[in-house]
Formats: C-alpha cells, sequence, structure tokens
C-alpha cells in the first residue's frame, strides 16, 4: 500500500505542474494575440494617438494679447500719446504712456523692450515699426516697452495676415477603416 501512495502522491504532483504550466502558457499564448491584435489595429489606424485628436499648437499671438508701455525718449511733447493711439487702432492693447523711465537718449527710429516672456509680442510691435532696435532686459512678464526716439516719422500699418502667425502643420490622422 505504501507504493501505491507513493505513486499517486507522485503523480498528483506532475499532474499539478502540468496544469500550473498549461495554465502559464494559455495565459501567454493570450497575452501575445491581444498585443498583435492591438499592434495590428494600431498600424491600419484605428486606435489614434492623443496628439491626432487635439491641435496641440498654440494660438497665434495678435495685437491685442500684448500688453504695450510707450514712451518718448524725445523733446517733442505728445509724441508717445500721439504713437499710443496709433498703435491702439491697430488692436495692441496699451498699458502706460509717458517718457521714457530710464532717460536714455534714443538716436534711431525707437527701441522695442521686452524680456523674455514678451519676446513674441515685441516681435509683433516690430512689425508696426520696423527699423526699431529690439532689447531684452530682465523684466519678468510679457509686457513690451515701444520707446519711440528722435528718427521716428510714421508707423507701419502691417497687412491684417501679417499678425497671423502660420501654424506648423501637423501629420494629418487617418480616420478608422
Amino acid at each position: 500500500m505504501a507504493d501505491y501512495l507513493k505513486d499517486s502522491a507522485a503523480s498528483i504532483y506532475r499532474r499539478r505542474r502540468r496544469r500550473r504550466a498549461e495554465a502559464t502558457l494559455a495565459f501567454v499564448i493570450m497575452l501575445l494575440i491581444v498585443t498583435i491584435g492591438y499592434a495590428g489595429t494600431y498600424v491600419q489606424g484605428s486606435v489614434t494617438s492623443a496628439s491626432c485628436n487635439k491641435d496641440t499648437s498654440p494660438p497665434p499671438l495678435r495685437p491685442r494679447d500684448v500688453r504695450l508701455n510707450v514712451y518718448n525718449a524725445t523733446t517733442h511733447p505728445g509724441l508717445a500719446a500721439a504713437v499710443a493711439v496709433a498703435l491702439q487702432k491697430q488692436g495692441f492693447d496699451i498699458g502706460v504712456v509717458g517718457n521714457d523711465p530710464l532717460g536714455r537718449t534714443v538716436a534711431g527710429v525707437g527701441e522695442i523692450r521686452s524680456g523674455d516672456y514678451g519676446v513674441e509680442g515685441s516681435n509683433l510691435v516690430a512689425r508696426s515699426l520696423p527699423k526699431a532696435a529690439l532689447v531684452l532686459d530682465d523684466r519678468m512678464d510679457a509686457s513690451v516697452d515701444l520707446v519711440v526716439g528722435s528718427r521716428y516719422k510714421v508707423l507701419t500699418t502691417p497687412h491684417p495676415a501679417a499678425h497671423k502667425k502660420k501654424a506648423k502643420e501637423l501629420p494629418r490622422c487617418s480616420a478608422p477603416s
């Protein structure tokens, strides 16, 4: 009877081991089938990535998005106010109007001063005063200062399409078949 118990214990152990191996193999095969199925639908375009579902490019900068301070660095009184009115007609958000707070003499057409966050805005302002010098300073906001210089004559009115920055074209998403 001892041989019978010994044989049955060994056979039970082998059966359990075989079942565990079969269950593990079945799980791995199912996981492989699901992975291949997902990869196949991804390649065919049924599963889209998040970048295809929404546009991630920032909207184009418009004049009303730029906080613009206009300063006079000349001896002509009221020049900053006249330039501010003309820029406001172009759609800019005018802030402070007055004499140059730095008290510098600007020999050219003007200076467009901004910090790192205002570089896009200063480039937009530069379309209205193309020969103005762009000056980067240490400010931590997106405001832009236009300092009118002694060689200032008139603002340029940029074409409305010039304010619209052409967005980078994203790859097209294919529709599910």
